[in-house]
């Protein structure tokens, strides 16, 4: 059964069009763009793991950023239907289910781990919240075995009672952490990120 889905594919607005443009194949390009904009966390020769990466958008831009010298490695329940760059790979896996054998094949110390996933929405706000709960629980705890001291993270979670939770989770695992809501991010929309800086 399908946890999660492909990012944003909504309605047509200025990003969605922008993306068409500039060869992405999803909106959800220009959150990430936002976020490394105001804090620079993927640099050159980086690895870079991003969950759910579905449909590709910030896997192709978090590829450009760490350029031919760095690596990213997408996961997601299904592959992907877009060319990707030379330097990134694909995993297809249940974040929510993840094994040994997981971790060896991703491998470790990632300077920065990427995490835009959204449940199968079902209406309800509480319900649709505490799905976004334990993906986000999931992608942390993935955070926390495989990134490297001093690494970054970045998570998408839809706000709900479980919001303060996840964000004092975050907060211990962190030297710093920020709440970010992206322009990009639709008006209607629930979702924020909670950014970890600097991996204890």
């Amino acid at each position: 059964m399908k946890r999660y889905k492909s990012k944003n594919k909504g309605w047509e607005d200025h990003y969605s069009t922008l993306a068409k443009k500039e060869h992405f194949p999803a909106r959800s390009v220009y959150k990430l763009k936002e976020i490394q904009q105001k804090y620079n966390l993927i640099k050159k020769g980086d690895r870079v793991l991003d969950l759910g990466c579905s449909p590709g958008s910030w896997l192709i831009y978090a590829a450009e950023l760490t350029g031919k010298r760095g690596q990213v490695i997408g996961v997601d329940l299904n592959p992907l239907s877009v060319k990707i760059p030379s330097s990134a790979s694909i995993y297809i896996a249940d974040i929510l289910s993840v094994d040994d054998e997981f971790y060896e094949l991703i491998g470790k110390d990632f300077n920065v781990i990427l995490s835009d996933m959204a449940p199968a929405t079902t209406g309800n706000k509480n319900v649709d919240a505490a799905r976004s709960f334990n993906l986000c629980e999931a992608a942390l705890h993935i955070a926390q075995k495989t990134l490297m001291p001093g690494g970054s993270f970045v998570c998408k979670i839809f706000q709900g009672e479980d919001f303060k939770k996840f964000s004092d989770s975050v907060k211990a695992g962190f030297k710093k952490s920020r709440i970010f809501k992206p322009q990009s991010s639709r008006k209607a929309s629930k979702e924020i990120y909670i950014i970890g800086l600097d991996k204890n």
